[in-house]
């Protein structure tokens, strides 16, 4: 079973680096173990670019190992050097605890805490956060060499543009969180992104000099998502794509997993999903001869969303996408509207009862009176669904969602929020 889990790893691309590839698969054969991942909570969401490691680990739960998540209460107060150009924004204790209880119900929508092997979560604040600066120097300084650590990328990259000994301890303090995890959860392996193999390292070293006996810790890297056109992964026209329904909301989350590039969809089913080889392979095969029904697109994009926001949520979604598809606004509720609509071109206008036509000059929907009769007259108006043809009618109360905003359509994809003050 493991071994099969190891093949399926590698068929997704999910390996990258392995510190001693014989000697992990032989401990996977053997027994169930715990492995863990950390997460620094330097935001009070993550972001989609994080997860891949996450749901790597979960690929191990589900094959009866025990997944430690350790959102970084002590290391989120000092910043990782890795992928970075400059010094991080240091933040308070107090953003850091509100930043680690919003990463802590987004780890409960990916893994399992209920079963045999349930996921357990730690803080790494509750140990290392104990420490004195003596016991950190004592007890972990005196074990890595400023040579070792000069030589580590994530640290080597930074020297040219300065480091500061706040960012260049990092990796000693995560060497920490290794040894503590291997002591008292049993916890024999970490995961985590390309960029933290120096980090990774470091931690297998840690463990080796505080223990007389042979260790056996190892350690995995997962390689960066990469687009087809070789770009980072992760972000949208918008930014960064959030897990937190109120940075990205669901609707714009299947948005993204379903507008994603057709070169990219096999390789992202892979990653980001749980189905079969064969499920995927079926997939494949559609994108070749049946590209027009979107079977692959589809199946990525409901996937990821039932598993980070629900079903209900994906139901909303993609009854907002049939909506917006087939011009039937009438099918949404107020707040779906109001989701929907919330990237598209806004104006502002005051409440007050207005002629259609004049309205919609104001608002530049239509470009002068004439081309706004023309508009109105032809049928190509419409105010929150609803098709307006009569040149005398008057936009009111009746009109304003909830007296704030209407959503008013010019042609076929020509949509304006109008916010009301």
């Amino acid at each position: 079973m493991t071994n099969t889990l190891m093949e399926d790893l590698k068929w997704r691309g999910l390996l990258y680096q392995q510190t001693d590839e014989e000697g992990l698969t032989e401990l996977l054969g053997k027994e169930k173990t715990s492995l863990y991942c950390g997460v620094d909570p330097t935001a009070d969401s993550m972001h989609i670019g994080h997860i891949v490691p996450l749901l790597t680990l979960r690929r191990f739960q589900m094959h009866g190992h025990r997944p430690i998540l350790l959102v970084g209460g002590a290391t989120g107060t000092i910043g990782d050097p890795s992928g970075r150009s400059e010094e991080r924004q240091l933040q308070t204790m107090e953003q850091v605890d509100r930043n680690v209880a919003g990463i802590k119900k987004q780890l409960e929508q990916i893994f399992d805490f209920q079963a045999e092997n349930g996921a357990q979560m730690v803080n790494n604040n509750d140990w290392i956060g104990s420490l004195t600066l003596i016991d950190f120097l004592r007890d972990y300084g005196k074990l890595i060499g400023v040579n070792y650590m000069l030589a580590k990328d994530n640290v080597a990259s930074r020297l040219e543009d300065g480091i500061s000994f706040t960012e260049f301890s990092y990796m000693l303090i995560q060497g920490a969180d290794f040894n503590h995890l291997y002591d008292n959860y049993g916890c024999r392996v970490q995961i985590g992104g390309s960029d933290q193999w120096g980090n990774i390292t470091t931690g297998l070293e840690v463990i080796r000099k505080t223990h007389e006996e042979e260790t056996k810790a190892f350690g995995i890297t997962i390689p960066l998502v990469t687009k087809a056109d070789g770009t980072k992964f992760g972000k949208s026209a918008g930014g960064a794509v959030w897990l937190d329904a109120e940075k990205t909301s669901p609707y714009e989350f299947y948005q993204f997993w379903i507008n994603t590039a057709d070169a990219d969809v096999v390789k992202y089913l892979k990653i980001f999903t749980f189905l079969t080889r064969e499920e995927i392979e079926a997939l494949e095969v559609s994108v070749q001869e049946e590209p027009h029904l979107r079977k692959a697109p589809k199946t990525r994009a409901e996937d990821m969303t039932r598993r980070i926001h629900g079903q209900e949520a994906l139901d909303q979604a993609i009854r907002i996408s049939k909506a917006l598809f087939s011009g039937e606004l009438k099918a949404l509720s107020v707040d779906e509207m109001r989701e929907a609509f919330s990237d598209v071109p806004s104006v502002e206008m005051p409440k007050e009862d207005k002629n259609i036509v004049d309205f919609i000059v104001e608002a530049k929907i239509s470009s002068s009176k004439r081309q706004g009769r023309e508009d109105v007259s032809n049928g190509a108006i419409s105010f929150n669904g609803e098709r307006i043809t009569d040149t005398h009618y008057v936009v009111g109360a009746t009109d304003r969602l909830e007296d704030e905003f209407a959503i008013v359509r010019r042609g076929r994809k020509n949509y304006t929020m109008v916010k009301f003050n």
